[in-house]
């Protein structure tokens, strides 16, 4: 049959928080998330496997304010972790990270997450980075095809 009335609620909800209708642009508030091995804010190392990640440290381009989120996926299969609806739920926009696998770079993207290749050992060297431009996108191109690629 159809779907209760609560669960059409929370559908509609999903979509609202659905994908961008534009990329984003400079200037653009911005909550982007850093996969991290600990809770330490700026001084937190990050992690090298995205789905892995013990923790997401999340930053806010605006207000410069940093949250900490467990991973509750981090003990996955390797390829079958889902942490799109999790990051979405912390209202993430962007993740920058050292390598992700294309099946990631797929789901974020198709949750309008974007996704961007950094070369930082902590959180603070990456939206430093971040900041300076000195980021690529991340994209079929250069996902990760198997472990050991960054």
């Amino acid at each position: 049959g159809y779907p209760s009335r609560r669960r059409q609620e929370r559908l509609r909800a999903k979509d609202r928080i659905g994908p961008r209708k534009r990329p984003l642009q400079k200037g653009d508030t911005m909550k982007l998330c850093i996969p991290s091995l600990d809770q330490n804010g700026l001084e937190s190392a990050m992690c090298d496997h995205f789905g892995s990640a013990p923790y997401f440290t999340l930053y806010n381009t605006e207000s410069k304010q940093i949250t900490t989120a467990a991973n509750a996926n981090d003990h996955h299969t390797h390829g079958s972790c889902m942490p799109v609806d999790a990051l979405k739920e912390h209202g993430a926009d962007a993740v920058l990270c050292r390598g992700m696998g294309m099946r990631a770079v797929s789901l974020l993207s198709a949750g309008g997450i974007q996704a961007f290749l950094v070369d930082a050992a902590t959180v603070a060297e990456a939206i430093k980075k971040f900041d300076a431009k000195e980021v690529r996108t991340l994209d079929a191109n250069n996902a990760c095809q198997r472990h050991g690629c960054h």
